[in-house]
């Protein structure tokens, strides 16, 4: 009879610890996702008063919770754990930007991670500021590490860091310029041309720095047309433009293209009017065009503003001595052609073009003495 209570006893007692375990087990299930939710609800509690505050105590309370809240693989995929994941580590990632705090692996990366798996789309639109605060968030903290690369002439990494920064902003054209300007110190000039030729494609987005940039690059690469194209693309986006229009000119004067020059220049001078270098490309192309009275104008501007120029009193020399030659008796042609001649021998005394001239002009003279003295000097330069 004892032995069959002894029994029972047993039992109720086995009955009872197994009603216990399994009361604490569903306690303890059902705590998990409580406690979750409370670190989700600390964390953001915390997220706002540093935003309100701006004080740091605040965002390392805001991750400690956040990151408690992400621990589970449950958790992990929870869209508002993620969320707030996002919003603490790309705050991190600018407020921090010397990374005084210790982090798993950096704040920036963690920030963007989290970024990448805000996926749906419905709860994506509901919590579209929360989102652009991010996206914001980390182009600012990457655009730190760009720029102290850039600092650092790290330019391969600025690239790196700059491309980051593109992928989260999108139409930063701030960014894609920088990005074309690193291309262009890394070796990428087919990256950069690319990179302009977008800019410039549309006049909203262009601007004169990127035009003459994109003409410099066809310029570097040989592309003779290309730059062309780009600077009269310019001129029609830009026609008041300086820049654009002296690097045209000179790109025509490379060209020999002087017809295309001589509509130009007054413009051109109208910028700069006391330009010597200006102005004697407008002598000599209307010279080359046959402009013979207007490049005689241009070339006597250029010796008033610099009566010690070479090539302009060289250039009047040398008009007024074929017109010498095509009229002999004409004697003050002739007084025109030597003193200008003369002037650049006295600035430029070996050089040989002023040399030869002097030659010519004596021969057609007849003066046989200076003839002489001259084709002396110039055989001593030759020998």
């Amino acid at each position: 009879m004892k032995t069959r209570v002894k029994r029972a006893n047993r039992l109720s007692r086995r009955n009872n610890l197994g009603k216990i375990l399994t009361v604490t087990c569903l306690l303890a299930i059902g705590t998990l996702p409580a406690i979750a939710q409370s670190n989700l609800k600390e964390g953001n509690n915390n997220f706002a008063l540093y935003t309100k505050s701006k004080d740091f105590k605040y965002l390392e309370a805001a991750r400690k919770f956040a990151d408690e809240a992400y621990k589970t693989k449950r958790d992990s995929v929870s869209f508002r754990n993620i969320l707030l994941r996002g919003l603490v580590y790309s705050t991190l990632a600018v407020v921090d930007s010397n990374r005084a705090q210790q982090y798993t692996a950096d704040p920036a990366d963690i920030g963007l991670s989290a970024l990448r798996r805000l996926t749906n789309k419905s709860l994506n639109a509901e919590h579209g500021p929360e989102i652009n605060y991010i996206k914001r968030s980390l182009a600012n903290a990457y655009l730190i590490k760009a720029n102290r690369a850039v600092t650092a002439a790290n330019f391969e990494e600025a690239y790196h860091q700059y491309r980051k920064v593109d992928s989260i902003s999108g139409s930063a054209i701030d960014v894609k310029h920088n990005l074309a300007v690193l291309s262009t110190k890394t070796g990428g000039n087919e990256d950069a041309i690319k990179r302009y030729q977008t800019f410039t494609g549309q006049r909203e987005t262009s601007s004169p720095a990127y035009i003459l940039e994109l003409a410099d690059l066809y310029r570097q690469k040989g592309d003779k047309r290309s730059r062309l194209n780009t600077l009269l693309t310019g001129r029609e986006q830009f026609p008041k433009d300086k820049e654009i229009l002296f690097v045209l000119i000179n790109t025509y004067l490379a060209n020999e293209a002087y017809s295309a020059i001589v509509p130009l220049v007054d413009e051109a001078i109208a910028h700069e009017p006391e330009n010597v270098n200006l102005n004697y490309i407008a002598g000599y192309a209307n010279e080359m065009e046959g402009n013979n009275a207007v490049a005689k104008a241009f070339y006597e501007k250029v010796i008033n503003l610099d009566a010690n120029n070479f090539e302009g009193n060289l250039e009047l020399g040398l008009m007024y001595l074929r017109e010498y030659i095509a009229d002999p008796g004409d004697e003050e042609i002739q007084n025109k052609a030597q003193d200008y001649l003369l002037r650049a021998n006295q600035i430029q005394p070996s050089e040989v073009r002023a040399l030869k001239s002097l030659a010519v002009l004596y021969d057609q003279s007849g003066d046989i003495i200076q003839k002489e003295r001259v084709n002396s000097i110039l055989n001593q330069l030759t020998q």
